[in-house]
């Protein structure tokens, strides 16, 4: 049996790797500004991590969620606090994609509406109502086409209220940055209009920030920079530093019935075990304050080219995008200069760094871009 053939695959094996060092099978050290599409947030094998980790697998791993599991109540807790949401509620699961299937299911059945409301250049996942409200046709089977899906244009506060004045939205779901499809981010004119629009027209408002959340952008939700809460928010990579976890914040106006969402390894043992070490570090390392530093750091220092179109993103989420295509200095970035680095689209150059980079670390990068360049 071979697997089946839908990733690109650059000719890399990884087989070792420490904060945001990856080697590969040859002994040759890379520089990981991708963090693995966002998901390491404390840094490869942070010794904390894998301890607790450890210690958790030698004792129980995984049980249903018919049972008591005091991790779970700690990390609701705990997440409560350091987010800022201690009134809200937690429901765990495995991916960003299963949040927004669940954030979605739940404003349906608080709503009894159907329609949805997302974004031009939006991406939320690959299952069914999640690839639905994600803006790319070419992911889309027609079994996903059946949803009630309209998508407007960000930052168009006009055409949002609107469709939300017909009266049969259900949701409005949008990413605190946006990130595969391109690192754009809404104006806090916007957003705030959001949150108001929603309320007025009985509507759920549902922040993505499955990439954009847990510290990535310098606060612990992209939200906040804009001053706003919405009604429930969704959660995944970063939040247990590669093991599969994710989950939603919901707010005190939902009311949970018994069966209402359900998840069979969400919640387990080793994920609360990983999740609550994520935690730890963030808190020990002021790992969020640390995202915004360097961000800064590189934002200032970017060098100047007439290559380069624009410079979008905030903290351990940036966007370079050019004029024309960059695979050959993603090529070159690799292969001769030893760095991860990710994509949107053509022409971006996205970064995606582990929230313990450095500003040493940030050097090599912008060194090697102004060579480049």
């Amino acid at each position: 049996m071979k697997l089946f053939d839908v990733y690109s695959l650059f000719d890399v094996t990884p087989v070792k790797a420490e904060g945001c060092r990856i080697w590969d099978d040859k002994g040759q050290e890379y520089l990981d500004l991708y963090g693995g599409h966002a998901v390491i947030s404390i840094g490869h094998t942070h010794p904390h991590y894998v301890e607790v980790l450890s210690d958790q697998l030698s004792k129980i791993g995984f049980y249903s969620n018919s049972v008591q599991n005091p991790l779970q109540e700690q990390l609701a807790e705990r997440l409560g606090r350091i987010s800022g949401y201690e009134d809200y509620t937690l429901f765990l699961d495995n991916s960003g994609a299963e949040s927004n299937e669940n954030a979605l299911k739940l404003a349906s059945f608080h709503t009894g509406k159907s329609r949805v409301i997302a974004f031009h250049r939006s991406f939320h996942g690959r299952t069914s109502g999640a690839v639905a409200v994600t803006d790319n046709p070419k992911i889309q089977a027609p079994f996903n086409q059946c949803h009630q899906v309209t998508f407007l244009d960000l930052n168009d506060t006009l055409a949002v209220e609107q469709e939300l004045a017909k009266g049969d939205v259900a949701a409005v779901i949008i990413e605190g940055i946006q990130g595969c499809g391109g690192i754009h981010v809404p104006t806090a004119e916007f957003m705030r209009s959001l949150r108001e629009l929603t309320q007025k027209h009985s509507a759920v408002l549902i922040l993505d920030e499955i990439q954009s959340g847990y510290g990535r952008t310098g606060k612990f939700f992209a939200h906040q920079w804009y001053g706003i809460r919405p009604d429930i928010i969704t959660m995944a990579k970063g939040m247990a530093n590669g093991f599969p976890c994710g989950g939603i914040l919901i707010s005190p106006m939902f009311q949970a019935t018994k069966g209402m969402l359900g998840t069979t390894f969400g919640g387990n043992y080793l994920a609360m075990a990983a999740a609550l070490a994520v935690l730890d570090v963030m808190e020990q390392e002021n790992l969020v304050e640390n995202a915004h530093q360097v961000g800064e750091y590189i934002l200032a220092n970017l060098p100047k080219s007439d290559k380069i179109k624009e410079v979008r993103g905030r903290g351990m989420m940036i966007g370079i995008e050019f004029h024309d295509s960059v695979a050959p200095i993603r090529q070159a970035l690799l292969k001769d200069y030893h760095i991860f680095t990710g994509v949107a689209g053509t022409n971006m150059v996205r970064l995606l760094a582990p929230l313990c980079l450095t500003k040493e670390q940030a050097d090599r990068f912008l060194e090697a871009l102004k060579e480049l360049l």
